[in-house]
């Protein structure tokens, strides 16, 4: 006999994310399910691991492409386990250090905005550091912290 399957709304009780987000998930690939016929999504058991992964991911700020790739690399229907969230945990810590590094200059840059209020174009650090896009001439450009 095969296990139970969960409805959508059963994950989402479980898992504590919206039904929404699940679905907005399964389109995306992130989690997979089975239709009835009646059209209703149905998951297996391990979804809710799966789920889990994701929302722990999003937290430390993985984007969803990263994580499906993740994802993508377990054979279907496997739970993720904790050597494979320790595998993928290593893959991110160079992005992660880049991106506290990031958000650091930047909280430095804040208080130093705050502290002058101006948020001026010509000189503020944080909306113009260095005055790079000075040197790019008129117009829109891209503004990278």
């Amino acid at each position: 006999m095969l296990a139970k399957e969960l409805t959508v709304g059963e994950v989402s009780d479980r898992s504590g994310v919206p039904a929404s987000t699940l679905r907005y998930y399964d389109r995306e690939g992130l989690i997979h399910s089975r239709r009835t016929s009646g059209n209703q999504r149905r998951y297996t058991r391990d979804t809710l691991r799966r789920v889990a992964f994701i929302r722990a991911s999003q937290r430390v700020g993985i984007p969803l492409a990263d994580i499906r790739d993740a994802l993508g690399l377990l054979p279907e229907g496997r739970t993720p386990t904790e050597e494979d969230w320790a595998q993928v945990s290593e893959q991110w810590h160079s992005e992660l250090t880049r991106r506290i590094g990031l958000l650091m200059r930047l909280q430095n840059k804040l208080t130093d905005c705050i502290g002058c209020g101006c948020l001026s174009l010509e000189r503020c650090a944080l909306v113009n550091p260095c005055d790079v896009l000075g040197g790019a001439g008129p117009g829109a450009g891209g503004l990278q912290i």
